[in-house]
């Protein structure tokens, strides 16, 4: 079992591919929400036995889906008991437009993050901010607070721009080192 672990809840796949290169930064295991909003007892003990905690889901009408909401409600029995107090936490998110409000939905998760009594890690990734800058480059949205990225509503999940991967990747990077150093 890893030390991280990634849990995240997926419409159409493109968050799905976010998830995934994080975990491969972290060398994380992966928890997927399902569509029901659940996750089974198993992925309970993989949430309480990890160091650090990656949250990601789309931003859909400003906030996180109603499958991640379903779960982070059902996260309240572990905040009762502060099982995850001092836990590493991060966090991603994915929109159709540039903006799509994705900060609500990483604030979202920062909050959640506090109430279960947790450390949050950001990106520490610069912008691509430039004249030059493409969307291919690493944190072209400009996350700070977590990694952001950007799909087309009329793209595939085989379309997800490389760049916010690397992005992505970078974010379960510096989530694991941390975690080796608590």
């Amino acid at each position: 079992m890893s030390s991280v672990v990634v849990i995240y809840h997926s419409g159409y796949g493109h968050t799905a591919k976010q998830a995934e290169a994080i975990a491969a930064g972290a060398k994380a295991d992966l928890i997927t929400i399902d569509a029901n909003g659940d996750i089974a007892e198993v992925d309970w003990a993989k949430l309480d036995a990890a160091k650090a905690i990656i949250m990601g889901s789309p931003t859909y009408m400003g906030t996180v889906s109603w499958q991640f909401k379903k779960f982070a409600d059902a996260s309240s029995k572990v905040w009762s008991t502060q099982n995850w107090k001092n836990k590493i936490f991060a966090g991603f998110t994915n929109s159709a437009t540039m903006n799509g409000d994705k900060f609500s939905t990483i604030q979202y998760l920062i909050t959640l993050a506090m109430q279960h009594s947790g450390v949050w890690v950001g990106t520490a990734l610069m912008p691509s901010n430039s004249k030059a800058a493409k969307h291919g480059d690493v944190n072209y949205v400009g996350g700070f607070s977590g990694a952001l990225m950007t799909s087309p509503s009329d793209s595939s999940a085989d379309e997800v721009n490389k760049g916010d991967l690397e992005t992505a990747r970078l974010l379960g990077v510096r989530v694991a080192e941390f975690a080796a150093k608590v």
